[in-house]
């Protein structure tokens, strides 16, 4: 790409802003006229505006909804609006255009630099236009997450208002559905659904009907808490306090450190994606700056070493990328969604040949490795299931065996077509060549290419052949013999290069390594999952604690009830629980010890520990008596464990963030530089020791 065509570029898209701010200027003047208002406030409220933002919106989802690839994402990304806004299809479908106009118009204009800036290198674009597909994901999900954080800061003013009005009415469902009538708050859906819950036939189906759909755990913690003191009545603590409003109290300090530790985690990763992302575009300035500013590494950037490096670089920001979404995620709907969609694997693996290639890969049921696929996968929280698991590590195998052969054969390509169309003359340490320089060494590299033609495939050729051949050509009619064996020698090289750039056996072998290595990406992207999850196992024994706290002095929970809340909440120990919940009838005590022992973390063993306790020998309120007289250092330590999380996860996703800049930085810059610049040197003090 030329300088000029950048300026250029960079000139139109000034002028286009130029003339957007004259237009803008010229109708606020005239918006601002005392006739145009008038007229204005005459028609406001007699003429329904037919391009309003609300009305454009919903007809960019009819639009969207029809383009196949678009469609994908905008059914995605509806599935997880739609838990948050309850049964309102018209905002499900404004907000869901919105977000996939924004993340369109993000991911065009990014397309635009792209284009702009790698012009030149046309795999190195289509790659590129590739990893957009991945971006425009993460996008539409940064935005989702927003709302969820939106929605979380609701619930707080809800549940205050909820506490003034229950002072007034003492009737949990009266509180609610009177908090409820404020329309204008998302959350006002969400108190609405859980009152007609409340005042249902069957509340308690149509709790469990709820808690399925619920955007997070704690809309679940004070649906339950509702129902169970509408149900059971409420009571007072020792203080004399509503046992309700002081669990709404704690459900709320859980909101709160829940919210703060999302900002924390916002605030350290906010660039950490743009940073991991951002020197695929800077790869091809990178390398154009360097071959202008120093010539004598043209070789490797247009050549096959190059490439490697590209490569190489854009597979760690690609990995790197995806890891960051992994160790932010913090979203609550997102792990609310069922398995309900009907993913390009499952439609894959229902092809009768693909069913069959794809069970002999899997493992049999009831085996030693299924049972462990399937514990990999519940450990990472994956919504997939083992058979799309394999769908995806074959489809990664074949696709990688495919374009790791064709990197193998453009790395042949481009080291051919550098011989062929690259001037020929002698490093220079600094600079370019000068258009006189760089037309002569062209010339020459033309002659060259007469007699690479002629010997091209003849493997056996020797440099006197070539110089045979040199002497009877018009080319070199006058030239001496020092001159003709020169250039037979630069002749021989580049020959030599030629006839050995074919693909190879070693190269096809590395194709199936690589191969092996994509066909096990699945396995340790879960593993990568499992172990960001065990960071938050401490949070989330901390708020098995506080739901403890809620239901240990509500009369007639038991300690099966309290497993069967744990299960609802769980995330990380989700599966022990519901275990020990099927077991349970069988024996109390044995399911819990069996609890104990399929867990290894010792403040969950704690609590286990005391509903031993509470199943034969003493109440649960006195079994779990020490949350509630240390709330207050529980709380701290809730606190204290969210600082040491965010900062683990800072340091581990700083560290992934900048891999890719500072290897782009060194890999792809200054140890070319150093390197190539050295062997120059010596190649130089070699030229001039012989000539002395």
């Amino acid at each position: 790409m030329s300088n000029d065509l950048l300026l250029y570029g960079l000139l139109g898209v000034a002028a286009a802003f130029v003339v957007i701010i004259i237009i803008y200027i010229i109708l606020m003047k005239r918006m601002n006229n005392a006739d145009v208002k008038k007229a204005m406030a005459l028609q406001a409220g007699t003429k329904a505006n037919s391009f309003s933002a609300d009305v454009i919106l919903q007809k960019l989802y009819m639009v969207y909804i029809k383009i196949p690839g678009v469609k994908r994402y905008l059914i995605k990304l509806r599935r997880r609006l739609e838990i948050i806004n309850i049964e309102d299809e018209y905002l499900t479908r404004r907000q869901t255009a919105a977000i996939l106009t924004k993340a369109l118009v993000i991911i065009i204009i990014l397309t635009v630099f792209i284009i702009i800036f790698t012009s030149d290198n046309t795999l190195l674009l289509a790659i590129l236009l590739l990893f957009e597909i991945f971006m425009i994901e993460a996008i539409m999900e940064g935005m989702v997450d927003k709302m969820d954080s939106k929605l979380l800061r609701q619930q707080i003013d809800l549940f205050a208002e909820i506490r003034h009005a229950y002072h007034d009415t003492r009737m949990v469902e009266e509180a609610i559905y009177e908090v409820a009538q404020n329309d204008e708050v998302e959350i006002s859906r969400q108190a609405e659904k859980i009152y007609e819950v409340l005042i249902s036939d069957d509340p308690e189906s149509e709790l469990e009907k709820y808690y399925d759909i619920a955007p997070n755990s704690y809309l679940k913690e004070f649906a339950g808490i509702s129902y169970l003191t509408r149900e059971f009545g409420d009571r007072k603590d020792q203080h004399g306090a509503s046992l309700y409003l002081k669990n709404l109290n704690n459900i709320t300090q859980e909101m709160q450190i829940e919210i703060l530790k999302r900002d924390k985690l916002d605030y350290v990763f906010q660039s950490l994606s743009i940073i991991a992302a951002i020197p695929i575009l800077l790869i091809e300035p990178v390398k154009n700056w360097a071959v202008s500013q120093f010539s004598f590494t043209n070789s490797f950037y247009n050549g096959k070493g190059g490439l490697i490096v590209q490569t190489l670089l854009l597979i760690l920001t690609f990995v790197c990328y995806l890891l960051i979404r992994k160790i932010k995620d913090n979203s609550s709907t997102n792990a609310n969604i069922k398995n309900t969609e009907n993913p390009w694997q499952a439609k894959l693996y229902k092809h009768k040949i693909v069913k069959k290639i794809v069970d002999f890969f899997m493992p049999k049921p009831g085996t030693r490795d299924e049972r462990k696929i399937t514990t990999q996968l519940k450990n990472a929280a994956s919504k997939q299931k083992i058979e799309w698991l394999y769908v995806n590590r074959i489809t990664i195998a074949i696709a990688t065996v495919f374009i790791s052969i064709f990197m193998f054969y453009q790395l042949h390509r481009i080291s051919i077509e550098y011989i062929y169309e690259q001037p020929t003359s002698d490093y220079n340490i600094l600079g370019q060549m000068s258009e006189k320089d760089e037309k002569k060494g062209m010339e020459t590299t033309e002659k060259h290419n007469y007699f690479l033609r002629m010997f091209k495939g003849k493997t056996k050729t020797t440099k006197a052949q070539i110089m045979n051949a040199m002497r009877y050509s018009p080319y070199y009619e006058e030239a001496t013999d020092a001159e003709i064996e020169k250039d037979a020698d630069t002749i021989y090289t580049k020959l030599q290069v030629i006839n050995s750039e074919y693909l190879k056996w070693f190269e096809v072998l590395l194709s199936i390594v690589f191969a092996g290595i994509g066909y096990m990406a699945p396995i340790w992207m879960l593993i990568f999952q499992a172990k960001m999850r065990q960071l938050d196992m401490e949070d989330e024994v901390m708020q098995f604690q506080t739901i403890i706290l809620m239901l240990m002095k509500i009369e007639r929970v038991n300690v099966e009830m309290i497993l069967e809340w744990l299960e609802r909440y769980a995330n990380i120990f989700k599966e022990p629980i519901t275990k020990c919940v099927n077991n349970y009838e069988s024996g109390a005590w044995e399911a819990l010890e069996e609890l104990k022992n399929d867990v290894s973390y010792n403040q969950f063993i704690r609590i286990v520990e005391s509903l031993q306790a509470a199943v034969e020998k003493i109440p649960i309120r006195e079994a779990f008596d020490e949350l509630d007289t240390e709330r207050d250092y529980y709380q701290e330590k809730r606190k204290e464990a969210n600082e040491r999380l965010i900062s683990r996860k800072g340091m581990i996703g700083k560290g992934i963030g900048f891999a890719p800049m500072v290897c782009l930085f060194v890999g792809y810059l200054i140890i070319p530089l150093v390197a190539i610049g050295m062997m120059s040197m010596t190649s130089a003090f070699g030229t001039m020791s012989s000539m002395m």
